[in-house]
């Protein structure tokens, strides 16, 4: 019989640490699936950052982080000038991030545009892991190509609009979220209500808009009691507010002579800045909501509302071209599995990433002034749903009965779909819409008229003509950014022949990228160099009606300046008497008027107490929409 001996070989032992520490410095090989992820992120990678150098940006938008970068509190409070004497009309959280990589980088576009590249990488890992967590790993890689090769959200990463930081955080919410429900664990709700507070300093209320959609989720799928549940929620939604109001806080609490006057109020409230100017005043008729200065036309009348924004002629191309499939797929999959437990995760998913859809849909629908862009946010739902919804349809085709009809009629609907996108635009790649609707072709039959004979090789080129189908449009769009052709807007940053910024013509592209942080047109140099030398120790080297004058030069100097008015040049600041005692002081000498603005008491009282400024004294020819008035010595 043979013995055990009573101790271990140490021998023995030191082999064992030996081959463990010897498997550690082995290099773990990627599975087919990392790979596929990395050839993703590297295919977004090139979309944001091509030509970078040359990105165009919101003139608005980079003239306030110039001065951000140049001023702390200009920073911190959102300064539209380093001075701080008037606030952006946004909460500035957005535009942080880009601040500090111009602080760090210098004042370049491309240092503007950097962190918005990084916000839609890192948004496109994040809803990978979430889609792959709730629906596996072929939905995960579908929901991260169908989000890097939608139009709207290549033209937003190469820009420095807010949205794109607004997104990655409410995916990061989606993440946590998920994970509380699976889980019931109250940790990750309230990182869930925390990235929601974050996303809210991005772009105010409308990160809110998914509050109902996080609730009702958790609340109908998660496990444990329903009491339990309702005051998770509670602590969550606590959470979500106390991070949503803190710069509010900060700034209410702080004395109004020590901050920004706020612009887009008449009562220099925070709250109003948010809730009422860029809340409740693009609903209904009263643009004065909460003491909202009234906002322009350009920004209040977009003509984007109603029902068929997303699918309009401009809209449309930019998001609009998975959308059935996500809605057939959010249909399908509630109803089959119908029948289930409360807490079915899967179930779970098609809820939360359909009820964002379907809310922002809603919004978006009932309220004015939207922005083409601003769409963006229904991006990462329609690829959830995307991803998602194939998956499902696969592994209910793999497994035959009815079901595997969702498939190809899945396939077939999106190119047709397609050809009502494209339709309106058949000059723009007019191989493109024949394309599609071949591969769509191709793909429906094969797979609808496969059987038990079918070869392996035919049905992955009937699966490969599927997918080209469902995403050839949108990449053809996307990769419209690209071309030098297709330079979008400032403004309204779109992919493709639509929106302002598009004329046809190679040469349009000087226009866009007109004035960029550290280069000045040769008209805002002679200007700036005029003031210069006529500065004697002035705070500001000039006070200009509306951002609509100031932003150029304060793109191309960090020295203050007062922007009456703010952005819509009808905020009442500075008044008349305000301005009066800063000429008295000697803190101001030159203002310019424009006639892009309406009056103000402040612009009257230059008019009356100001000398104009001939155009030749700086080098100019009036064009009639400026005038440069010194205040020294008065009329």
């Amino acid at each position: 019989m043979a013995t055990v001996p009573l101790t271990r070989d140490p021998t023995d032992r030191h082999d064992r640490i030996r081959a463990v520490r010897a498997k550690l410095r082995q290099p773990t090989p990627l599975s087919r699936e990392s790979y596929a992820l990395l050839l993703i992120l590297a295919a977004a990678a090139v979309l944001y950052t091509w030509a970078i150098d040359r990105a165009a940006v919101h003139p608005y938008y980079s003239a306030a982080v110039r001065s951000m970068a140049a001023d702390w509190h200009a920073f911190v409070f959102g300064g539209l000038d380093p001075s701080g004497s008037i606030s952006l009309d946004k909460i500035p959280g957005a535009l942080w991030p880009q601040a500090l990589s111009v602080r760090i980088l210098g004042p370049y576009n491309w240092a503007a545009v950097l962190p918005q590249v990084l916000e839609g990488l890192l948004a496109v890992w994040a809803l990978h892991r979430n889609v792959r967590a709730w629906a596996g790993p072929l939905a995960g890689l579908l929901a991260a190509l169908a989000l890097t090769l939608t139009p709207v959200t290549v033209a937003l990463n190469r820009h420095n609009i807010p949205d794109t930081l607004l997104v990655l955080l409410l995916v990061l919410a989606a993440g946590s979220l998920q994970k509380a429900v699976r889980t019931g664990r109250l940790l990750p709700l309230l990182v869930c209500g925390a990235w929601v507070g974050l996303a809210f300093q991005a772009k105010m209320l409308q990160a809110w808009l998914v509050l109902p959609v996080f609730a009702a989720v958790y609340q109908f799928a998660a496990p444990g009691p329903w009491w339990d549940r309702a005051r998770r929620l509670l602590l969550a939604g606590f959470t979500a507010l106390v991070v949503s109001c803190s710069w509010l806080l900060l700034v209410w609490a702080s004395p109004a002579a020590n901050r920004p006057y706020l612009d887009g109020t008449s009562n220099n409230n925070p709250f109003t800045l948010v809730f009422g100017y860029n809340g409740l005043s693009r609903f209904g008729h009263d643009p004065h909501a909460l003491g909202a200065v009234a906002g322009t036309a350009a920004s209040r009348t977009s003509g984007n509302t109603g029902w068929g924004m997303v699918v309009n002629h401009a809209v449309g191309p930019q998001i609009a071209w998975l959308l059935p499939l996500a809605v057939l797929a959010l249909a399908l999959g509630v109803w089959w599995r119908a029948g289930r437990p409360r807490t079915d995760g899967p179930r779970a998913g098609f809820l939360l990433w359909g009820g964002w859809l379907v809310m922002h849909l809603v919004v978006f629908s009932n309220s004015n002034g939207n922005h083409g862009y601003y769409t963006a946010v229904l991006a990462p739902a329609l690829a959830a749903l995307t991803g998602g919804g194939i998956a499902l349809f696969r592994s209910e085709y793999r497994a035959g009965g009815r079901r595997r009809a969702a498939l190809p009629v899945a396939v077939g609907l999106t190119a047709l779909w397609a050809a009502v996108i494209d339709g309106p635009h058949s000059d723009f790649a007019p191989w493109l819409l024949p394309v599609v609707l071949m591969l769509g072709l191709c793909g429906t039959v094969g797979l609808w008229t496969s059987g038990p004979r079918t070869t392996r090789g035919a049905m992955h080129s009937a699966l490969a003509a599927s997918l080209a189908a469902v995403l050839l449009a949108p990449a053809v769009w996307a990769a419209s950014c690209l071309n030098p052709r297709y330079p979008g807007s400032p403004i309204e940053p779109l992919a493709g022949p639509v929106g302002p910024g598009f004329h046809g013509t190679h040469h349009h592209r000087a226009k866009v990228l007109r004035n960029p942080l550290n280069t000045p047109s040769a008209r805002d140099t002679a200007l700036l160099d005029y003031l210069s030398a006529h500065r004697s120790g002035e705070k500001y080297l000039l006070a200009t009606q509306a951002a609509y004058g100031a932003e150029p030069l304060l793109r191309a100097t960090p020295q203050p300046l007062l922007v009456m008015g703010g952005f819509t040049g009808l905020t009442p600041y500075p008044t008349a008497p305000q301005l009066r005692d800063l000429v008295s002081a000697h803190q101001l000498r030159y203002a310019l008027l424009t006639t892009r603005r309406p009056s103000t008491p402040a612009s009257v009282w230059v008019k009356k107490g100001c000398t104009p400024v001939s155009p030749s004294a700086y080098g100019q020819i009036s064009d009639g929409s400026f005038t440069l008035y010194d205040c020294a010595g008065g009329k």
